[in-house]
This record gives structure tokens, C-alpha cells and sequence, in this order.
């Protein structure tokens, strides 16, 4: 009988222990190799072409660590721990996050189609939806008056129709100035006073403290519609113009290759630098990419790409990497590329 209650008490520990080290939630967020996904089933366009080979949205995966999931990080090649307000800015929340990350890919989505379609000299308009605050920080006056969805329709009474109309003109004022919002909150309108002061990190800067989205809808025929989920972030922005560019041309500029990349775009088709491109790199070797497009930063020092050119050395990768800057870049590469062979 007492062995018995040995074994048990000894069986609950050991559960203890294995709940606690795969579930408990430690201060730091893992970044992992993800994956390369073909394009081609996340977009739908009426009418477009199919290609003999694909554009590829590449992921990173993470994760905020657990004991367990902190100890394989630290093992694992190309896995990297940050604390997790370096990630998640304090007085944001997971939730408030993730939808941050959403809007960026939304936003990038809109770009990627003026992109494609302005190369592909076809007409491209706008219809402005709105100025939504995405997060406030808390150490700034907005903390105090503003929250996440708020949309601003008016700033000291002149219309609010893009980020840059609310920014420029905040921008102009001075610190502890004061401007008078009218918002659309929950369906109701309401009338704010906020104060300005200088961001704590950047104190030449003077604003009220909010991160602003403009939503708009980007109308072209035919129409965009993109099925690409929960993923977040502006980092495929140059994949998608590539892969909308690809299906609304006669052209097939995937030539029969597996195209894999990364990289912001915007309105002028300029790619940006991302983050974890080393990673990016490993999950499209893994996922049997030919080509990687990295952005080349103008020949920075430590560049996207040369961070990529060296990851593609260490795990000694048959895929090509090529430096862009531009989306212009990336299609003339694509033109100059031989047909794949069978």
C-alpha cells in the first residue's frame, strides 16, 4: 500500500513537471523556420493564367517560449530568442497584436496589387475606407482618451482620409499642444481632446502616441481577392505583386521554377528590408525553392541579402539568391531567367 502511494505521488510530480515545462509561459518569443507556400491558391483573379511553376509567400514561425520549447531553441540552428518585450511592446496585449501584424498584411496586399497592375499598365483605383488606430502606447497622452479600432473621421475640424493627413498635421504642432478628435467608436461618434508630447525613445519627435492604419480598397479589373488567413505582416508584399503580376500578363515569369522571396513593397515598387531573413532562407531550401529574391537595402552592410547569401552557404543550398531593390529588378530577372528544363 505504501509503495503504491509512493508511485502515485511520484506519477503526479512527474505530471507536474511535464505540464509545467511544455505549458508555462516564459518572457521571451522564439523565431523559427516556417515554411514556403504557393501563391497561386491564395489569390483568386477571374480569368487569369495558370503558370508551370509558382511565387511562394515564406513564412517565420513563432512562439512565445515555454521551459521545454526555450531548451530546443537553444539546440536548434537558426532558432532565435528575444525577450519578448523587444516583440510584443509592453502594454499591448496578444490579441491587440495579432491584429497589428493582419493589418500590415493587408496593407501590403493593396500595395502588391497597385504594384502588379501599374506594371502591367492597367488601371488602378482607390477607395479610402478610413483611419484606425492600431495600438496606443501607453506612456503617451493618447493612453488616456484613445483605443484600439478607434476610427478618426476629423482632426481640429479638417476631414481625416489617410495616415498622412492625421501624421503631417500632428507632426506640425508643438509639445503640449492639444487637438480635438472626432472618432467612430463601437458605431457611435465621439469627440476627444488629446494632448502631445515627445515619444519617450525618439524625443524630437512630437505626437499623440497611437500606431494609425488607413484601410482602403484598392478596385481593379479584374478583381484581387486574396484567401491568405491569419498570416500577418508586411514581409510578402513583394511575393504577392510578383504572383499578381505573373497571372494578369500573358507571360509565365515563373518559367517553370519554384520562385521563393521576401520583402516589403511599396507604392513605387521599392522592396524593404524584413526580419529573420536567415530563417526565410533554410524554410524555402526545405520546401524545394530554386530562386530567392532578398532584399538588397542598396548594398548595405548587412544587408537582407547578404545576411541570405551567407545562410544559403552554411546550409549549402543549391537555390539561388538574388539581391533586389525594386520590383522593376526582380520581374528583368525573371525575364532573363531560362525556361526550366524537364
Amino acid at each position: 500500500m505504501k509503495q503504491r502511494i509512493t508511485q502515485l505521488i511520484f506519477a503526479t510530480l512527474v505530471l507536474i513537471a511535464i505540464i509545467f515545462l511544455t505549458t508555462y509561459k516564459l518572457p521571451y518569443y522564439i523565431y523559427q523556420p516556417g515554411n514556403a507556400s504557393p501563391l497561386n491558391p491564395m489569390i483568386d483573379i477571374e480569368g487569369s493564367q495558370n503558370s508551370k511553376g509558382d511565387m511562394h509567400l515564406v513564412t517565420v514561425r513563432g512562439g512565445q517560449a515555454t521551459p521545454i520549447y526555450y531548451l530546443w531553441a537553444k539546440l536548434k540552428p537558426f532558432y532565435q530568442i528575444y525577450p519578448l518585450e523587444e516583440i510584443r511592446p509592453e502594454g499591448i496585449s496578444q490579441e491587440e497584436y495579432n491584429h497589428i501584424q493582419i493589418e500590415y498584411m493587408e496593407s501590403s496586399q493593396d500595395q502588391a496589387i497597385a504594384v502588379a497592375f501599374k506594371a502591367a499598365n492597367k488601371e488602378v483605383q482607390y477607395e479610402f475606407d478610413g483611419v484606425f488606430v492600431s495600438y496606443v502606447d501607453d506612456e503617451m497622452p493618447a493612453a488616456q482618451v484613445l483605443q484600439g479600432g478607434d476610427e478618426i473621421l476629423s482632426v481640429d475640424g479638417q476631414l481625416v482620409e489617410q495616415t498622412e493627413d492625421l501624421s503631417q498635421y500632428v507632426g506640425s504642432l508643438d509639445v503640449n499642444e492639444t487637438v480635438h478628435l472626432t472618432l467612430l467608436r463601437n458605431g457611435s461618434e465621439v469627440e476627444v481632446d488629446v494632448g502631445l508630447a515627445t515619444f519617450p525613445e525618439n524625443p524630437d519627435k512630437v505626437g499623440m502616441g497611437v500606431g494609425l492604419v488607413t484601410k482602403r480598397n484598392v478596385v481593379t479589373e479584374p478583381e484581387v481577392i486574396f484567401n491568405s488567413g491569419e498570416i500577418g505582416g508586411p514581409s510578402a508584399g513583394l511575393m504577392f505583386s510578383l504572383e499578381i503580376f505573373d497571372r494578369i500578363t500573358p507571360v509565365d515569369y515563373t518559367k517553370g521554377y519554384q520562385i521563393c522571396g521576401t520583402g516589403t513593397i511599396d507604392g513605387d515598387g521599392i522592396v524593404g528590408r524584413i526580419g529573420g531573413i536567415d530563417k526565410k532562407v533554410v524554410a524555402s531550401d526545405q520546401d524545394g525553392c530554386d530562386v530567392f529574391f532578398a532584399p538588397n537595402e542598396e548594398g548595405a552592410i548587412e544587408s537582407n541579402y547578404s545576411v541570405a547569401s551567407q545562410t544559403a552557404k552554411e546550409i549549402e543550398t543549391d537555390m539561388v539568391v538574388v539581391p533586389i531593390d525594386t520590383f522593376d529588378e526582380a520581374v528583368d530577372y525573371l525575364e532573363k531567367l531560362q525556361p526550366k528544363s524537364a
